[in-house]
């Protein structure tokens, strides 16, 4: 099906739901039932059952089994009683990556440490080496990174091009930078490097921006958050619930963000205003690097709570240009967490996003593929939300989503979804609570959308948690993707993928000598049949985390892949011919 095709198809889909809407409308008119009614178990049905999706048996295609205490994974995140404050309610995340390059990617766990007002200094981050057998070991300590901050995000990259993953972090706080030094561990160099902002640190993200071959660094901040104890008692409004003051983002003005331009001296220098990205408006939580138009330069998008989403073009000269209006991407809503991914295989990169209650999930659909021009005679860039024909509307409505990412978690060659969820509204019976939510995990059909299974995908999903940060990798090497999730206040989940499927799948480790060690940048395209997946390294927006670097595709039943196309970060390409599945290919250029 073309772009073309499935165009027509949508707006097909499009006009039949509208259809569907007016006759369920005037049927419960013409029967005199109030939609509002209560049904017999006590529940409101609504009009927007209508948009219910029905899964049947063949979708049922998730398995995954809890294993962080099999795995040696024991962390407890925030232990500490809550008190009601902004910055100890948005965290934390993770990240990984294969810190000592082994081939088995570890998992790096960022702690808050207490209450603001009261810290504990027993709450500290983990760094957790895998060692390859499905186990994990406690390293954090023995390589230094045990100071305890009130952490936020984490990222990995190799800044000094030394072929091994540095570390930032980003704390409510002065965030740090992490050198690392192999067997000697890692060694705080935020002053030096210029990096130590103090500030409400969000969401980070490496990215060669100017291509030069030295990863920089974009921060997010999210307000100017005022901890002087003023307004602890006093109450708002939100949904006809009453929450304190002091944990609402709209009691406080915006914080502008910082994109350090690596020098290539160990040093940095903010020229987040000078490139016009500062975003200083927006409440930012995330942002993600990827190539909007396919023209070499990675673009910016940045997710902000109760502010307008930035959409920014890379011109190429180290500045951006702000297309947020024409782009039809710049919502004003509460938006948390970005994935990344061409879910409808066209050949460019799409864009979901993670909103508040009531609020609905966005899924913008690329439309650069199309070729269309603007006035100038550019290519134009702009995007169309598809979350609700899509399946990924209306079913979250009730549910605050923070970290998601795409991936193939049954290898069948589309795109699946997965969504950490979890309130920021107190319980009522224990205001130091906050109420849980339950994990979405989505299974893409063809040409029909998306589909939740997660309580089909075993037990251990079954159970409602406060979701933050969360991310993926095969820490396992067995060709299916895991997932490892942040739960506030509790313990770490580690959900090893473990469906039994024939299908099979390819891997990219893609490394350049000297300079952008891990290809950020870098697009993948392989092509089984006639269909075309695309993927670039580094475009990801998780909440507060980072999955590894990677390249995994699915390719359903094929056994091989036709061909894949390499365009490195320098424009050179590179072209692979036929290639066996279920295998890691490692390219160096």
């Amino acid at each position: 099906m073309n772009k073309r095709q499935k165009l027509i198809l949508h707006w097909s889909l499009y006009f039949l739901v509208g259809v569907v809407a007016l006759i369920a409308l005037a049927s419960l008119t013409e029967f005199g039932k109030d939609p509002a009614a209560l049904n017999e178990d006590g529940s409101i049905e609504g009009l927007t059952s209508i948009l219910d999706r029905e899964v049947d048996e063949k979708m049922k295609k998730f398995q995954f089994e809890e294993v962080s205490q099999q795995a040696g994974i024991n962390f407890q995140h925030f232990p500490a009683k809550r008190a009601s404050l902004l910055p100890e309610d948005m965290g934390s995340g993770l990240a990984w990556g294969d810190f000592n390059n082994d081939g088995f990617v570890d998992l790096f766990l960022v702690n808050f440490k207490g209450n603001i007002n009261n810290p504990d200094a027993s709450a500290r981050h983990a760094l957790y080496q895998n060692q390859g057998d499905g186990s994990f070991v406690d390293v954090t300590q023995k390589l230094g990174l045990d100071s305890p901050s009130y952490g936020m995000a984490a990222a990995w990259g190799d800044f000094d091009n030394d072929d091994d993953l540095d570390l930032y972090i980003s704390n409510y706080g002065a965030n740090q930078l992490y050198r690392n030094d192999g067997e000697k561990g890692f060694v705080d160099i935020s002053q030096q490097s210029g990096v130590a902002y103090a500030g409400f640190g969000a969401g980070v993200t490496w990215g060669d921006f100017n291509n030069d071959g030295w990863i920089d660094l974009y921060v997010c901040n999210y307000v100017e958050f005022i901890n002087d104890g003023n307004n602890q008692d006093a109450m708002q409004k939100q949904y006809s619930t009453e929450i304190p003051f002091t944990i609402n983002p709209s009691s406080y003005d915006a914080a502008s963000n910082q994109l350090y331009r690596n020098n290539g001296d160990g040093t940095f220098t903010d020229v987040g205003q000078k490139a016009g990205v500062a975003n200083k408006d927006g409440r930012s939580l995330v942002a993600a690097w990827f190539d909007f138009d396919d023209d070499g330069y990675q673009d910016l998008y940045i997710a902000n709570d109760i502010s307008s989403n930035g959409v920014f073009h890379n011109q190429g000269d180290g500045t951006f240009k702000d297309i947020g209006a024409s782009s039809l991407a710049a919502d004003y809503r509460g938006a948390m967490g970005l994935a990344v991914g061409d879910y409808d295989n066209d050949e460019d990169l799409d864009l979901f996003v993670t909103h508040w209650l009531a609020q609905e999930n966005a899924l913008f659909r690329n439309n650069v593929s199309m070729n269309w021009k603007d006035e100038a005679g550019n290519k134009k860039i702009f995007f169309v939300d598809e979350g609700e024909i899509m399946g990924l509307g209306q079913i979250s409505l009730k549910t605050v989503g923070w970290s998601t990412s795409f991936t193939d978690f049954d290898n069948d060659g589309l795109l699946d979804l997965w969504v950490a969820n979890g309130s920021t509204m107190q319980q009522e019976k224990d205001n130091s609570l906050l109420v849980p939510q339950q994990l979405h995990l989505f299974r893409q059909q063809q040409y029909k959308g998306f589909y939740e299974i997660s309580q089909y995908a075993g037990k251990d999903l079954n159970k409602p948690f406060v979701g933050r940060g969360g991310a993926q990798a095969d820490y396992n090497n067995d060709g299916k993707m895991d997932l490892a999730l942040t739960r506030y206040a509790d313990t770490t989940l580690l959900l090893k993928n473990t469906a039994v499927s024939d299908n099979n799948w390819i891997k990219f480790r893609l490394r350049q000598s000297k300079s952008n060690t891990r290809a950020l940048g870098a697009k993948i395209k392989i092509r089984t049949g006639e269909i075309w997946q695309t993927a670039q390294i580094g475009s990801q927006g998780l909440y507060l985390s980072q999955n590894n670097t990677d390249v995994h595709f699915g390719i359903g039943d094929n056994k091989q892949v036709d061909e894949a196309l390499i365009i490195w970060p320098d424009g050179f390409s590179q072209k692979l011919a036929i290639m066996k599945s279920n295998q890691l290919i490692e390219l160096l250029h």
